[in-house]
């Protein structure tokens, strides 16, 4: 996924001569972000039972997540260049374990949809900072190494996030999740304070500076287009993601702990699509690369949608069709970011941030959407099929504009 985006928000920021704080804490910091993302999906079914809550609400506490998410990668850049890197990343840690534990005794469902909310934005602060503290304490070569693991981090959470929340909310309830990750949370907070040095020395960029940096981006054709194409191509993904429990549990009638391991296949399409772009990046041009992978998405969420509407709707069939989705969104991916920050350069940490919060706000709106109607793999499909056409519309605007 384009996670692995966010950190370079505030990449204007100078570096310090601080000592490199441990990779493992920057690691363990930003994995926590993505492993909450989707760690709760298998658990929808069973909370929505105790809640009393229907599909489509519980399905909002993973597009107030995904919310979340994009907010915080528009603020947390340009705030801690201001106050530093230390200060905020404890803010986000206190927030995000608090918001564990409201999420953990939660009455409502609309209780749990504010508390998830809350805990995206205070664990965005590990995905934006984490690797803003890297760039900050490390020379260049050796920063390219340790932000290579960072990201393997990012894209590690979603993939195993849907086992461990299956695991949990099959022995011990689906309130367990919020157990954990409110332990993670308190975790976090103190070996943040007790290990992570300042890096930064406060002195970015001011408020006036990065909304005219926004407000430039945002009149960009070129710019607009690669990254709602490059969303539409990649984070309307998470409306299966958050429809797949209720598919596979209650349509198709699969047990529970299994859906966790379906989730976990589809996610490997992604490492796999972008194994494949970093092969071919150097052999085809990238907005060729860019739309072809695209081609590939439509083609899966296509088949998917074929599969519903016939009456063929089956595991080997979703697993398959989701997987060539994920793979074709792995090899778009990259090839979005590059297009898009290529358009003005000289802006790219402010076209990183509005990058991602675009990504994640059409990611939201996706699982929303999915969450309509009575059947949760005909939503999911059709929100699929029409963000893929709609990637390609905008992917022609873009490169005509660009051109």
């Amino acid at each position: 996924m384009s996670l692995d985006l966010t950190a370079a928000a505030d990449a204007s920021a100078p570096p310090s001569r601080a000592a490199p704080p441990p990779l493992w804490l920057l690691a363990l910091i930003t994995f926590s972000g993505t492993l909450a993302m989707h760690i709760f999906v298998p658990a929808l079914p069973q909370a929505a039972a105790d809640l009393g809550a229907s599909a489509g609400s519980m399905q909002l506490t993973v597009s107030f997540y995904i919310l979340g998410l994009a907010v915080g990668q528009l603020v947390y850049g340009p705030i801690s260049d201001h106050f530093g890197r230390r200060k905020v990343l404890i803010f986000g840690m206190i927030l995000y374990a608090g918001a564990g534990f409201a999420a953990l005794v939660a009455p409502t469902v609309h209780a749990l949809i504010a508390a998830r909310l809350f805990q995206a934005l205070g664990g965005c602060a590990g995905l934006v900072l984490g690797r803003a503290i890297v760039r900050d304490s490390s020379g260049t070569a050796n920063a390219t190494q340790r932000l290579a693991l960072m990201n393997l981090m990012v894209t590690l959470g979603p993939g195993i996030a849907p086992l461990i929340g299956t695991a949990l909310a099959s022995t011990a309830g689906w309130r367990s999740i919020f157990v954990a990750l409110c332990l993670l949370g308190v975790a976090n907070l103190l070996l943040t304070w007790r290990i992570l040095p300042e890096t930064s020395t406060g002195a970015g960029h001011d408020t006036r500076t990065v909304l005219r940096n926004y407000r430039q981006l945002l009149g960009s054709r070129a710019f607009l287009g690669y990254s709602v194409g490059g969303a539409c191509a990649t984070t309307s993904m998470y409306a299966f993601i958050g429809a797949a429990p209720f598919i596979f549990i209650n349509q198709m009638h699969r047990p529970a702990r299994e859906v966790g391991f379906y989730l976990a296949i589809n996610i490997a399409g992604l490492w796999l699509g972008s194994l494949t772009a970093s092969r071919l990046a150097g052999r085809m041009p990238i907005n060729r690369l860019l739309v072809r992978g695209n081609v590939l998405s439509c083609l899966g969420a296509a088949a998917f949608l074929l599969c519903v509407v016939t009456g063929h709707l089956n595991v080997p069939l979703t697993v398959a069709t989701m997987a060539i989705f994920t793979f074709g969104a792995g090899i778009a991916s990259p090839a979005a970011l590059a297009e898009a920050m290529s358009v003005n350069p000289f802006v790219a940490g402010s076209a990183s941030g509005l990058y991602g919060f675009t990504q994640m706000a059409i990611g939201a709106i996706c699982t929303s959407l999915a969450g309509l109607g009575s059947s949760p793999a005909l939503a999911a499909a059709l929100v699929l099929t029409i963000a893929g056409l709609l990637a390609q519309a905008s992917f022609w605007i873009a490169a005509r504009r660009a051109g």
